[in-house]
């Protein structure tokens, strides 16, 4: 290929031992190529970069992985990620066996592995698609797996630390709130699940407020919370521990309404003894333990 003709956007498709693609959701309500959508790492070429310096930039940047990755497709894009359309994207190949959740996500919305029968179902910027297609015609190749990165001082297993969820215990008439989520949603589509998030660099008290008020408009003051119960779970074998904080509200501001439409779709008040067949897991069991009186639960040790 003429290095003119060398496409401008690199993209890395990650596979892990299982056969899963580690994908990427892109911000949805901001003005970029391809918003909403599961995509790819990668990104533009920067000067002189050739197209192998950049995609391993870009990993780094969006990851913080240093994975071995070699040449596999060149793919068409005809949206405007990273440009105009009609562009094309040089994609690289390798292999990652580790946590999506846990990798850092300075840009989009979060990492996550999917299989390949669940692709078709996800909304995907297309080259992305297509590229997971040409893999997938090629037999589904799997690369040698670079060992899971962990941070510096872990040893990959009890030097994992733990990521901490903060959620909001609402309760109106012995009915509780929960919110449906999304069906694209790559945690717990189409179940119910307590108002939370990630607590990041803040208190746990004031991530509730922040997300209290993002994700549904409900105005609470911190000094009307109270910590109610504690689950510290882990979904499976090597998957990262997660301690849940789970926070009662005495009093708030405002009706539940939907503010992220791609993650929650309602809000609802349930019965605590008549909740949803599809409930998070550790959902329930906090709320079955709020009703008991215990502070804490652990699940999957």
């Amino acid at each position: 290929m003429n290095p003119s003709d060398e496409p401008r956007v690199v993209a890395a498709l990650l596979v892990d031992s299982r056969g899963r693609y580690l994908l990427h959701l892109r911000d949805a309500n901001k003005d970029i190529g391809d918003p909403g959508t599961w995509s790819l790492p990668g990104g533009h070429r920067d000067g002189e970069e050739t197209s192998a310096e950049a995609v391993r930039r870009e990993l780094r940047e969006e990851t913080g992985l240093e994975v071995p990755l070699r040449e596999f497709a060149v793919v068409d894009n005809p949206g405007p990620f990273g440009g105009a359309a009609g562009s094309r994207v040089r994609v690289y190949l390798g292999a990652w066996d580790g946590d999506a959740d846990a990798l850092p996500c300075p840009e989009g919305i979060m990492f996550h592995h999917f299989d390949a029968a669940t692709v078709p179902y996800l909304t995907m910027c297309p080259w992305a698609k297509d590229a997971i297609g040409i893999h997938q015609a090629a037999g589904a190749p799997v690369p040698p797996a670079a060992p899971p990165q962990d941070r510096p001082g872990g040893d990959g297993s009890r030097g994992v630390p733990n990521i901490v969820g903060v959620h909001l215990f609402l309760e109106r008439d012995g009915r509780v709130l929960l919110g449906l989520r999304h069906p694209d949603s790559a945690f717990a589509a189409l179940t119910h699940h307590f108002l939370a998030g990630h607590c990041e660099r803040e208190s746990a008290v004031a991530c509730l407020v922040r997300e209290a008020e993002e994700e549904a408009g409900l105005g609470i003051d911190p000094a009307d919370v109270e910590l109610v119960h504690v689950v510290h779970v882990v979904d499976g074998p090597g998957d990262r521990p997660r301690m849940q904080l789970v926070f009662r509200a005495r009093a708030w501001t405002g009706t539940p309404e939907v503010r992220e439409p791609d993650r929650c779709v309602s809000w609802g008040w349930w019965r605590a003894d008549a909740l949803p067949d599809r409930v998070v897991p550790y959902t329930r069991a906090a709320i079955e333990g709020i009703r008991a009186g215990r502070m804490y639960t652990e699940l999957g040790w």
